[in-house]
């Protein structure tokens, strides 16, 4: 086995940040990917980055465990901060369409999310599907792989850790996420403002009418309207959030 340690060991950094970008990424870490794929999918992207080239040399490690297994877990902390920033960006989508879904009076309506393994609302699941197809078909999963390709060059491997970046780049995800949340639920909470100062309205002049029961068709009806007129905002939505990818890594680096 010692012949055979130098020829594995410039691929274990690389095994360790894949590996952890992978499980904390969006799309390849969701549950209906099953799990002989996504190890597959991480061998194949190791060792696809290892014969590219263009990164640092790994330190030899011959006779000191200690500083590989920290080296190790330096690079997987990496693509675990990578993975996060990219996923909590990723879950904006999910977020606005539950306020959809919850203005619609369909929260309680759950069904099995594929992506996340988690009851999810029928609207939620309808927007997150159509935003995953778009995103591949945008050429996300380029973008995902030209992130973590760039990464090197923030985050190089023989470097100390910079943990005030991994920290700012995730703070910055987790707030670019709210805001573009809450940006995708505007127009929906816009509508149905407007909508309860209609039946308020409606209920001071006819008292006899049961306003509760009658906005849930209203509430479904409009949620709807507003669904697809929302559909082609998502493809604009999963091109920008490609571009927040490459301008945060750049930035960072």
């Amino acid at each position: 086995m010692n012949w055979l340690w130098p020829m594995l060991w410039p691929f274990m950094p690389l095994l360790a940040r894949v590996g952890g970008f992978m499980t904390a990424g969006p799309i390849f870490s969701s549950a209906s990917v099953p799990m002989v794929v996504r190890v597959g999918l991480v061998l194949l992207m190791t060792v696809f980055f290892g014969i590219s080239g263009g990164f640092a040399a790994m330190p030899p490690a011959e006779g000191n465990p200690v500083a590989a297994s920290l080296l190790l877990a330096k690079e997987l902390l990496i693509g675990l901060a990578l993975g996060l920033s990219v996923n909590l960006i990723y879950l904006a989508v999910q977020q606005g369409a539950r306020v959809t879904a919850q203005q619609m009076g369909m929260h309680d309506a759950g069904l099995l999310d594929p992506i996340t393994g988690e009851e999810s609302e029928s609207v939620s699941l309808l927007f997150e599907m159509v935003f995953a197809m778009l995103f591949l078909m945008a050429g996300g999963h380029l973008v995902l792989l030209t992130l973590l390709a760039q990464s090197y060059a923030a985050f190089p491997t023989a470097a100390s850790l910079d943990v005030a970046a991994l920290v700012g780049m995730v703070m910055s995800a987790s707030s670019a996420m709210l805001v573009l949340a809450l940006k995708m639920a505007a127009p929906m909470l816009a509508a149905f403002l407007v909508l309860a100062v209609v039946l308020g309205v409606l209920a001071r002049v006819l008292p006899e009418i049961n306003i509760l029961l009658a906005s849930f068709p209203l509430r479904i009806g409009l949620g709807l309207l507003m669904a697809a007129g929302m559909m082609p905002m998502l493809g604009s939505l999963a091109q920008w959030i490609g571009e927040w990818m490459m301008r945060t890594t750049t930035l960072t680096g």
